[in-house]
């Protein structure tokens, strides 16, 4: 004769279900007859619990109590009458000793999983409506206003958090009218413009690249943008449509592109390549190459006119930082100089003083070093901007609109604001928890500053 068993709070993926099943089958098989069970003489058994009749399932004293016999005389074995009230007790309380969980398909619980763990779609407007449609509130009135002194933001304003990658730029749009967009590149292969004033949504979403986009830029009209990708193309796209109007394959990993100021048509783009290249979207042709004899170009600046060009490489001997930043003759193509910084750090990113003939050099030494955009281009080697870390990532630097604060990313997520002129820390604002790579200062409104980190997040403050 076959002993049956009831498994109280199993371990079992299936619970009671799977196995009362196994033992149900049993019943086809002949079997010795049962003794005959005096039904008034059960309840006695279940509520003392010590004495088990061979052939019929014991539960638990509690259980019994609660909802009268959960087992029939009529069907010997392990044919259970389980009561409507066990069934709809919440999953919760299916686990504790004495219950009996009901069976749930596997393709059922893992459905719900997916229901439970599936993520928030990113609110994106519909590609029908125009990004360059309307003006920004808030711009609107400072537009009308004389221009203020830079301020300080103090406070989050609101976190965009669209990518899956680290946001290795952003840049507010040039146009005042439309300088509530924000412009942002990542290395999850998009790059995408967000309302950063207003409502914080993201405008438009562009994927032209197969690869991250390692830098992206404005047109000076605002209504496209370039980019380059470690997919050796760089890419002309308009803002509106999302569509690549020119794309260039460089034969290299694009790390930076920047716009000749008198002649947008022409972009120069660096990377994993030892010459700088300079190309018409007009024709689609490389127009200049610069051989600088570099393993990689890390940033490029035009300085004000278009007439020279500063890059800066990985490039660093053990005594001096020979060929660190160089500066070229637009027209010309050639080397003006290549002993402008004498130290041993690299310059991961370059910035332009927007009043001033000097632009910044963010290094690997943890500090902003200041040069003349003049020739021969020489360091200020009093004026230096320390407090932040940089330790190899490509952290970014910008000035306010009268360039009268200069400020900073860093490797421990903050952003740092100096004063221009005295190279005083104003203010360290602790932003992101990760690696702080690019700021941005707002052309129109003072204070409000964006800023992104290596996780992918965007926030913007004031």
């Amino acid at each position: 004769m076959t002993s049956l068993v009831a498994y109280e709070d199993s371990d079992e993926e299936d619970g009671f279900g799977s196995r009362g099943q196994e033992q149900c089958e049993l019943r086809d098989e002949p079997q010795s007859p049962q003794p005959s069970l005096n039904p008034p003489s059960l309840g006695p058994l279940i509520s003392a619990g010590p004495p088990v009749v061979e052939g019929s399932v014991r539960m638990n004293s509690p259980m019994s109590s609660a909802h009268g016999p959960l087992w029939s005389s009529q069907k010997m074995g392990c044919d259970l009458q389980v009561p409507q009230s066990v069934l709809e007790t919440p999953a919760s309380s299916m686990k504790r000793p004495g219950c009996v969980r009901p069976y749930i398909p596997k393709r059922q619980r893992l459905v719900k999983a997916s229901d439970v763990m599936a993520p928030a779609e990113e609110p994106v407007l519909s590609g029908d409506e125009p990004v360059l449609s309307q003006v920004s509130d808030r711009v609107a009135v400072q537009l009308t206003r004389e221009i203020r002194a830079a301020e300080i933001p103090r406070r989050l304003v609101r976190s965009m958090c669209g990518h899956q990658g680290a946001v290795n730029t952003i840049q507010w749009c040039p146009v005042p009218q439309f300088s509530h967009l924000l412009l942002s590149a990542s290395m999850d292969k998009t790059y995408k413009v967000w309302d950063g004033v207003e409502s914080g949504q993201c405008r438009r979403v562009y994927s032209g690249h197969s690869a991250a986009v390692r830098d992206a830029c404005w047109t000076p009209c605002g209504t496209q943008l370039v980019t380059g990708s470690f997919d050796n193309t760089a890419a002309i796209t308009d803002v509106e449509t999302g569509q690549q109007i020119v794309k260039l394959d460089n034969q290299f990993k694009v790390m930076c592109v920047s716009l000749h100021p008198g002649a947008p048509s022409v972009a120069v783009c660096g990377g994993y390549s030892p010459s700088v290249q300079a190309w018409d979207s007009r024709c689609n042709k490389v127009v200049k190459v610069y051989r600088a004899a570099v393993q990689q170009t890390l940033d490029l600046l035009f300085l004000r006119g278009g007439s020279e060009l500063i890059s800066s490489s990985d490039c660093v001997s053990r005594d001096s930082a020979d060929r660190t930043l160089i500066a070229w003759d637009y027209e010309t193509t050639a080397r003006l100089s290549n002993q402008i910084y004498h130290e041993r750090y690299t310059c991961p990113s370059l910035a332009l003083h927007p009043v001033d003939d000097v632009f910044v050099a963010q290094t690997n030494g943890n500090y902003l070093a200041v040069f003349s955009s003049l020739r021969p281009f020489r360091m200020n080697k009093r004026r230096q901007y320390e407090g932040h870390k940089v330790e190899g990532y490509g952290v970014q630097c910008d000035f306010s609109p009268d360039g009268s604060v200069l400020a900073s990313g860093s490797s421990t997520g903050s952003v740092h604001f100096y004063d221009y002129h005295s190279g005083r820390l104003l203010h360290s604002l602790m932003a992101h928890r990760q690696p702080c790579l690019s700021v941005a200062l707002h052309p129109v409104l003072p204070g409000t500053t964006a800023s992104s980190d290596w996780t992918g997040e965007v926030k913007v403050w004031a």
